[in-house]
């Protein structure tokens, strides 16, 4: 088959796309407010962008809490959402007013970060702290915005459970990541191949 997104022409129940560009890491992203009040979601649209130095971000589409925080306090973080947290990742996801605690909703404990004042999920085996880089409208081919927002970070700080590290590996298969798929359908890591890079000319 063949459709063009613009015209929504696909003929299938629901749009195909994000089933097409997956599996997608989460950004369980906690943030404060200017008033220091507590918010976490996650984001499906998340990615790291660069190592030297570690950048990440995350698409809010519309202006959501995450976003405004982070413009506004200059900081987030990064939460893994693993297997064993799935519901509880899942339970944030709900559209809670401003100033509500998707921690408390969640029945999640808050751990205090070490260099930002956005606390970290306590029961997640990884966090990144970052500092807020910039906002970056995103625009359609004819220039006029589409409604999404990518929030870039610097990583300055990385908190990963010592349990997960084997042999100084980080064990992916411990950690047990969740993915993100298409419709209501996410994917765990617990295996993994290796496959070597081929020599240069």
């Amino acid at each position: 088959m063949f459709y063009e997104p613009g015209r929504g022409d696909h003929g299938l129940p629901r749009d195909p796309f994000k089933a097409l560009v997956a599996p997608r890491p989460i950004g369980w992203i906690s943030t404060v407010d200017a008033g220091g009040r507590p918010n976490l979601a996650p984001y499906s649209f998340f990615n790291a962008f660069g190592s030297r130095p570690p950048i990440v971000g995350f698409s809010s589409e519309g202006a959501k809490h995450s976003k405004a925080n982070a413009e506004a306090t200059g900081a987030f973080v990064c939460n893994m959402a693993t297997y064993e947290l799935r519901e509880a990742m899942n339970a944030t996801s709900a559209p809670l007013p401003a100033g509500a605690s998707e921690f408390a909703f969640a029945g999640l404990a808050m751990a205090p970060s070490r260099l930002v004042a956005a606390p970290r999920v306590a029961a997640s085996p990884v966090a990144l702290e970052c500092r807020h880089l910039q906002t970056v409208v995103l625009t359609d081919l004819s220039g006029e915005p589409s409604g999404a927002h990518l929030v870039l970070g610097q990583v300055v700080g990385v908190h990963i459970a010592d349990e997960m590290i084997v042999d100084g590996f980080v064990d992916l298969t411990r950690l047990r990541p969740l993915g993100r798929l298409g419709y209501l359908d996410y994917c765990v890591v617990d295996s993994l191949i290796s496959i070597e890079r081929p020599p240069g000319a």
